[in-house]
């Protein structure tokens, strides 16, 4: 199992943070880099940032990666998966954990995923894309699906940092919204049109190597503001680790009814998806139902799912960027350490919308003293010491416990010694839990 000694991380936000927290600590690594990162970032042990990197510039992030003699480069968010950065390494020569911008398509186009999991057999919603000149048949498709009895969802066709889905039970409401997703659009499909599905939601994440895929911990995120799942979409408020209504024989199932049929298909069509394969299920009593996939690690999944690692990391994002994922692992999982992970993100005052930013942020070092972990999302350094307020969701505050109840009590310990002017975050993350296990199928 060989680890990477150097190795180049791009993002700025929460999740790159935990994935540098994740591999800074492994043995064998001598530096994590993050570009462009955060100075809370940069204050992890064996970590430091490139602020001057834009991590959509592929110039730019080649040049990095070669000043550093990166072994191996991890790209975090979406946004450099769209824009190509994976393709410019790739072509560098630079070993390169992420999907190409074809394979990212799969999160980069609603449209494209649909008819991906159509060929590889896979099941999602009753769904159809509509171009921005087809308003009049985008209505009336929220009208069928309306007259069904069932709400509608209305996705929009392309990134919209985890926020471009609305989920109507008023198909009048649907039906008034319909012009907004479609206005002001270039070719190509505009909006994504589902029945809404019953049921939780849950996130399995897999590490594929282009043919093959091993599965992370399942995890379950909040993406409503406000408790009880009421007020606008988030990026996501909070989440937890693992899920009594998955256990590991089931996220082995979904791994093989929908993981690898939709790595095989977009091998198949000449784009091999290498990097985190996020499928995001509704548990339906009918079975697990595919929403979407996504071409990277969750945030605020990330954050519990990778304290949860019982082995290193960059061997196995290594191994799969080799196109090799069976060197390094033989099971069907990584492995994890026994108990539970909860994770509370704060939000700024005006998140969703336009988030205020310079606030001081007190409290930060008696939460981690009550022994949580804290990722920065939104944050950065203050001249006289300390951090303030710079987006919207400012950080992720993660208990830990022997299960989760008790990871959650840790989780709120730590939330309550945190504290900024207008802080927002939600007080039922992993509050309830539902049995074990409610469901039963593999999405095909």
């Amino acid at each position: 199992m060989t680890q990477p000694t150097r190795i180049l991380v791009l993002g700025a936000g929460a999740r790159e943070h935990a994935l540098a927290w994740k591999l800074s600590s492994e043995p064998g690594v001598n530096e994590v880099v993050v570009a462009p990162g955060s100075a809370a970032i940069g204050a992890e042990h064996r970590v430091r940032c490139l602020p001057e990197v834009d991590p959509l510039d592929g110039d730019g992030v080649v040049d990095a990666a070669r000043a550093m003699a990166a072994e191996l480069v991890v790209v975090g968010p979406e946004a450099p998966l769209a824009a190509g950065v994976v393709d410019a390494l790739i072509e560098a020569g630079i070993r390169v954990f992420g999907p190409t911008r074809g394979a990212a398509r799969i999160e980069s186009s609603k449209a494209f995923c649909h008819d991906v999991a159509e060929a590889a057999g896979v099941r999602m919603a009753r769904a159809r894309a509509f171009r921005p000149d087809e308003a009049a048949a985008a209505r009336a498709y929220v009208a069928e699906l309306g007259a069904a009895g069932r709400g509608i969802v209305l996705k929009q066709d392309g990134l919209a940092a985890g926020k471009g889905v609305t989920v109507y039970d008023d198909v009048t409401l649907a039906l008034e919204h319909v012009p907004a997703y479609l206005e002001g659009r270039g070719e190509g499909p505009a909006l994504v049109v589902e029945e809404q599905l019953r049921g939780l939601e849950a996130s399995v994440i897999c590490v594929g190597d282009g043919r093959d895929a091993v599965a992370l911990p399942a995890s379950r995120d909040h993406k409503r503001l406000c408790d009880g799942d009421l007020g606008p979409n988030t990026g996501g408020m909070g989440a937890y680790s693992p899920l009594p209504d998955l256990p590991g024989d089931l996220v082995d199932r979904l791994v093989e009814g929908v993981h690898r049929p939709i790595l095989a298909e977009l091998a198949r069509r000449g784009t091999p998806f290498v990097g985190f394969l996020y499928a995001g299920l509704m548990l339906t009593e009918d079975g697990p139902v595919l929403l979407e996939c996504n071409a990277r690690l969750g945030d605020p999944e990330a954050q519990v799912i990778l304290p949860r690692l019982a082995a290193p990391l960059g061997p196995v994002l290594a191994a799969a960027a080799r196109g090799n994922l069976r060197a390094v692992v033989a099971d069907e999982r990584l492995p994890v350490f026994a108990g539970a992970a909860v994770g509370i993100v704060l939000a700024s005052e005006g998140y969703p919308g336009t988030p205020k930013r310079g606030l001081p942020i007190e409290g930060l070092e008696a939460a981690r003293g009550a022994g949580a972990l804290v990722f920065h999302g939104g944050s950065v350094g203050r001249p006289g010491g300390g951090y303030g307020t710079s987006g919207g969701r400012v950080l992720t505050v993660v208990g830990r416990g022997a299960d989760l109840p008790r990871a959650r009590d840790a989780a709120e310990v730590a939330v309550r010694r945190v504290s900024w002017a207008g802080m927002q975050r939600r007080h039922d993350i992993a509050a309830t839990l539902p049995p074990e296990p409610a469901v039963a199928g593999a999405g095909r």
